[in-house]
């Protein structure tokens, strides 16, 4: 079926997902001036076999649950309707990863992450619980981690509305492994299936694995009839030993056993740290995860530290630690703890220190900011000609500082749509915001290519815009 060119007043601008049911769009609202996402479902559907029908009721209840729910934790909903070819709802366009896909990458999040994550995520489950809607699938798949670092809940597909007069979605579901023993046993639910499932999320963040596993059958009974290994209990993991306790209570079989509330579960949380806890994840992980992985590996805490995997990112090969840790403090007064990203991803595609000197530059705002980066690193920008001899961080480098303008910004936006769609727009977009160079424009929207070979054909594309 072609897609339309619009879905009610809102002009479709690209395919995001297509599967069998439906497609997910991304559009334009012409009037409020913002991007959208669009979840459609075909119509014919509705009388087609049950698998549809209950795919039509998820889609429903979705509208209907999330459409009651105004949080900066959930994905708002903003309108649902109908075409003769489908039904849609317009709904909020996130730009972000899912947490499920930082932990299949083996990201282990330092502890100051893991408790804005799940602050957020309790305090987004609270409002939805004060409004009669409990979520019954809270899983990382649903949780969305912007650039800007919040956490949103998404799909509220088989959503409990606790109030006469909505659609229900009655059956037995779930995801495996994060359901309930509750749900397993065909009992009755309330809120407290979101807290064993938070509980859940909790325990992943901290071991990097499920507390339970298994064969389908398997899974149910350890879920219904065992206790999981804490997580003090994994290979150094023993700092962890302060959240077995709120564990064991957010994953009681029992739901009276359970955080009564998902407040008091963050409160628990909350008390186990004298920081505060961040309202947004740090900036390092988010940044990490748009350019290339960084590893990161689960660590002891330094004595009296309360660290859970510290980045462990080791100096590019080649390169000096020292060296990388003075630029890192160079760049630090500028851009703050996300120099240490920048510097070692940097420093990969560089073989001089002049050459990642100008690179680093590019990130900064002003030729202030950058004059005085270079020249606390001993560099200093040259005309291109024959390169001084010496060696250290006095050696003179080749800067490209011509300024950025709109043509450019243009063209960029055409080449690197060809190798990652449309969302290229708003990556030419936020670069040129930042960027008040050509090099560092070119750097920064690279820095979005995970690929490195990609990177590097890109790169060599925008440097030879005339």
């Amino acid at each position: 079926m072609p897609h339309p060119e619009r879905l009610g007043k809102y002009p479709i601008t690209a395919v995001l997902g297509e599967g069998a049911m439906g497609v997910v769009y991304k559009a334009f609202d012409p009037h409020i001036k913002r991007p959208v996402a669009i979840k459609t479902i075909r119509r014919q559907l509705i009388e087609d076999s049950e698998l549809g029908q209950s795919a039509v009721a998820r889609f429903c209840n979705e509208a209907q649950a999330a459409g009651r729910l105004l949080h900066p934790g959930i994905v708002t909903v903003y309108e649902y309707g109908e075409d003769q070819e489908q039904a849609y709802i317009a709904m909020e366009y996130v730009e972000g990863h899912s947490l499920a896909k930082y932990l299949a990458r083996k990201v282990r999040f330092p502890e100051a992450d893991i408790l804005s994550i799940m602050s957020q995520l309790l305090l987004a489950l609270d409002h939805a619980h004060e409004q009669g809607v409990w979520h019954r699938d809270i899983k990382p798949a649903n949780l969305i981690i912007t650039r800007q670092g919040r956490v949103k809940i998404a799909d509220f597909g088989i959503a409990r509305v606790d109030a006469v007069g909505l659609t229900q979605v009655n059956s037995v579901v779930g995801t495996p492994g994060y359901m309930s023993p509750e749900q397993y046993t065909g009992q009755p639910v309330d809120h407290r299936v979101d807290i064993w499932a938070a509980g859940v999320v909790l325990y992943q963040l901290l071991t990097g694995q499920l507390p339970f596993n298994g064969s389908a059958q398997s899974l149910m009974y350890k879920i219904v009839h065992e206790e999981p290994v804490w997580p003090s209990e994994h290979a150094g993991l023993a700092w962890a030993r302060r959240y077995d306790a709120i564990l064991a209570q957010a994953l009681s079989k029992r739901p009276d056993g359970r955080y009564a509330s998902a407040l008091a579960f963050r409160e628990a949380l909350l008390s186990q740290t004298s920081e505060p806890v961040q309202p947004v994840v740090s900036e390092e992980t988010v940044i990490m995860d748009l350019g290339r992985h960084e590893g990161r590996s689960a660590g002891t805490p330094s004595q009296g530290g309360s660290g859970a995997g510290a980045v462990t990112t080791a100096p590019p090969s080649g390169w000096d630690a020292d060296t990388l840790s003075r630029l890192e403090a160079s760049l630090a007064r500028f851009v703050g703890p996300v120099a240490k990203v920048l510097v070692r991803r940097a420093a990969r595609d560089c073989a001089d220190i002049d050459t990642l000197a100008a690179r680093l530059a590019g990130h900064l705002q002003t030729d202030q900011e950058r004059a005085a980066f270079l020249q606390q690193t001993g560099s200093r920008p040259k005309a291109p000609g024959p390169a001084s001899t010496g060696s250290g961080m006095t050696a003179t480098l080749v800067m490209d500082t011509t300024r950025l303008d709109a043509a450019v910004v243009d063209q960029a936006q055409r080449i690197l749509a060809a190798h990652i769609g449309p969302i290229a727009k708003i990556i030419a977009r936020q670069a040129a915001a930042q960027a008040a160079t050509r090099s560092a424009f070119f750097e920064l929207v690279c820095a979005r290519i995970d690929n490195e070979d990609e990177r590097a054909r890109v790169l060599a594309e925008l440097r030879a815009i005339p």
